[in-house]
């Protein structure tokens, strides 16, 4: 499973990073956080594969997070996408895509399922559930957390060899918890894979300021990926805007024993993240500031 942050400018792209838009990619499923306009270029560059399991997930109906998503499905539609696509979001997502794609006169090659979500629990799948809570911005917004389930222990290769299990459908049976055998012998899985482990969990800000209903929300994140629009010393205008500084999200993930924070969503003021980097650093002890592109192993 990674993490692929597209795009990470706010309001307006720069010459180095585009419009929001965040890629969970696991189990070739590409679960996409925002589209921002121009997102399909991003998504081109990523290498992430036009016609994959999807699902979008919008945190507010600003343009700099959904516009995308037009020229994402019709990109996606000449490059003769067949697999279906669901989308997620705040009320009038629906009609903003449908009143969209009618008045651009443009079809698709696949089928697009809409729905509008609120707080809790917005999608389950068989290894992950994905919930949202409300955030607080100038519009109606959400922040979204993907909790994967609980995962089988690691395979011990060499466990495995001794035993003289072949490599290929009896190591994935022994993975999946089943009993396999081989000739006069039974394996059981506890012989070669080691306890269940927690699922993962991955926290998306969108806009927001900090609040103690997110900080609750993203507790104990793995990676939370939070609003750093601003440097400290422009609190006033991050307030005034419904966003947050590097610092307040920084003191969010620590309040919140988040193992890794990750900054994005940065003015367009800023020609680098180093100073909000600095000054998240003085409070967390695990940030990285985000750029266009940048992939994360979630291990």
């Amino acid at each position: 499973m990674k993490l692929v942050m597209l795009g990470t400018s706010a309001a307006q792209p720069t010459e180095t990073r585009g419009l929001s838009c965040t890629c969970i990619e696991k189990d070739g499923e590409i679960l996409m956080f925002d589209a921002g306009e121009g997102a399909q270029v991003a998504f081109l560059k990523s290498g992430l594969g036009w016609n994959k399991k999807m699902k979008i997930f919008v945190t507010h109906m600003h343009g700099d997070h959904c516009i995308g998503i037009l020229g994402l499905l019709q990109t996606m539609t000449l490059q003769h996408r067949t697999e279906n696509m669901e989308i997620y979001g705040p009320d009038g997502i629906e009609e903003f895509i449908a009143n969209n794609i009618k008045s651009l006169n443009f079809g698709l090659s696949f089928s697009v399922i809409i729905t509008a979500v609120k707080r809790g629990l917005v999608c389950e799948e068989k290894t992950y559930c994905v919930y949202c809570e409300e955030a607080e911005h100038t519009t109606p917004a959400f922040s979204y957390l993907f909790e994967e389930k609980e995962r089988p222990g690691k395979f011990d290769l060499q466990k495995a060899k001794a035993l003289g299990i072949p490599e290929g459908p009896l190591w994935h049976d022994l993975q999946m918890g089943k009993e396999v055998k081989l000739k006069d012998r039974t394996i059981n899985p506890s012989q070669v894979v080691g306890q269940r482990r927690p699922g993962r969990r991955i926290g998306i800000s969108g806009d927001t300021r900090p609040t103690s209903k997110l900080e609750k929300f993203f507790e104990n994140c793995d990676y939370l990926s939070f609003d750093s629009t601003f440097s400290d010393n422009l609190k006033d205008k991050a307030v005034e805007t419904g966003h947050s500084t590097a610092k307040e999200a920084a003191i969010l993930a620590r309040n919140a024993n988040v193992k890794n924070l990750i900054l994005t969503h940065f003015s367009a003021r800023y020609r680098d993240e180093s100073d909000l980097l600095a000054e998240a650093r003085t409070v967390h002890g695990s940030v990285i500031a985000a750029k266009d592109l940048l992939e994360v192993e979630i291990r």
